[in-house]
């Protein structure tokens, strides 16, 4: 949704100057008729212009509701945009339209309350709104100083890179392609119980000028892999070198972590619906089929294990944290696929977990990704 309510921000603000100016003719107008502040007639009166102000500010946001609704209708009748497409928009234009009613309503509502507390004898604050080179602005004077409600900046007219937060999730395992493996008795960590989990920002900039088709998207990620040894086992430091051991309790739980900060850069497919304006063009993917490849390049930035256990009938929790030989440079290839913000992902270590020592493998993972 934060892709389409810049879409209509440009038609609130056209309607808004609109409606600011028939204001301001009908009070031009009307103003001289009373001015005894104080006297009943005067108060009907300023009450009597409020609801009129009212009255055209909810049939100001119909009909520019009415007109947005047209134009998204056009658009998909055309096939510029998609139906879901449509249909978001015009939800969360109605959703906008009844909120500034609603908003604006309530301004008036209380400007009616002081003016019946006060007698009509109400300080009227000067008042501005203007356009801007770069935008419009409102504002009033208070004590003398202006005071901004809001300044709006220009809109820019072709934006080609997007910004989203995003979080990867799924299963972790540690795999070496040298070794045999007939079944999962072979393999040293829990499948389902070891996982990883990353979070960042990234960006997606557009590659040609006119066409959403390729995109190159880049970023900043925290990556977590997880590894839970079976068997009773841990990883442990012995004689110098990281390896299996069998720890000497019943472990009740044993998990080993490597947090790593990686840059991940793909080349991202597919279509998108593209939002053509007098003012402005926009590419939406939300609703779109996409598949991105690539890869990661980063640094660990620790690796640390937590036991439990229970010795001499109490339960004890361990957190170790310390040199366990593991590779300082991670790097690797990663894929994704799916629509929309949620997508399939994978991931495979390039570098080694650890840097030697009889632990040979490297981190391979399959979860789901979110563009949020």
């Amino acid at each position: 949704m934060k892709r389409i309510t810049p879409i209509i921000l440009s038609v609130f603000m056209s309607s808004f100057m609109a409606l600011y100016a028939q204001e301001s003719k009908l009070e031009d107008a009307q103003s001289s008729a009373y001015e005894n502040p104080g006297d009943q007639a005067f108060l009907a009166f300023k009450i009597k212009q409020l609801n009129q102000k009212k009255a055209a500010i909810i049939k100001a946001e119909k009909e520019a509701l009415a007109s947005f609704v047209l134009e998204v209708d056009q658009r998909q009748m055309k096939g510029l945009i998609s139906l879901e497409t449509a249909s978001a928009l015009k939800k969360e234009a109605a959703a906008l339209r009844a909120d500034n009613i609603a908003k604006r309503s309530a301004i008036i509502d209380l400007e009616i309350e002081l003016l019946q507390k006060n007698d009509g004898d109400l300080v009227q604050a000067p008042t501005e709104l203007k356009d801007l080179d770069k935008g419009a602005e409102f504002s009033m004077e208070i004590n003398g100083k202006p005071f901004v409600f809001f300044k709006e900046k220009q809109v820019k007219y072709d934006r080609r890179t997007y910004s989203d937060f995003v979080i990867s999730m799924g299963l972790n395992n540690l795999v070496n392609f040298d070794q045999d493996i007939e079944g999962v008795e072979d393999v040293d960590f829990q499948l389902g119980g070891s996982r990883f989990f990353e979070f960042g920002w990234v960006w997606r900039t557009r590659m040609f000028e006119n066409s959403n088709f390729l995109r190159l998207n880049y970023g900043i990620m925290f990556q977590y892999n997880g590894l839970r040894p079976k068997n009773n086992q841990y990883v442990g430091v012995i004689d110098g070198q990281t390896q299996l051991a069998v720890f000497e309790q019943d472990l009740r739980k044993s998990k080993f972590r490597t947090d790593n900060l990686v840059f991940p850069m793909h080349l991202e497919f597919g279509r998108s619906d593209r939002m053509e304006r007098d003012d402005k063009i926009r590419y939406s993917i939300q609703n779109s089929f996409r598949i991105g490849i690539g890869g990661y390049a980063g640094i660990n930035l620790s690796s640390r294990q937590k036991l439990k256990y229970t010795q001499n009938g109490e339960r004890v929790k361990e957190k170790l944290k310390q040199g366990y030989d593991v590779s300082q440079m991670v790097y690797g290839l990663s894929a994704y696929a799916g629509r929309g913000g949620t997508q399939l992902y994978a991931k495979y270590d390039l570098s080694p977990l650890f840097a030697s020592g009889p632990i040979s493998g490297n981190n391979i993972s399959l979860g789901v990704r979110f563009d949020l």
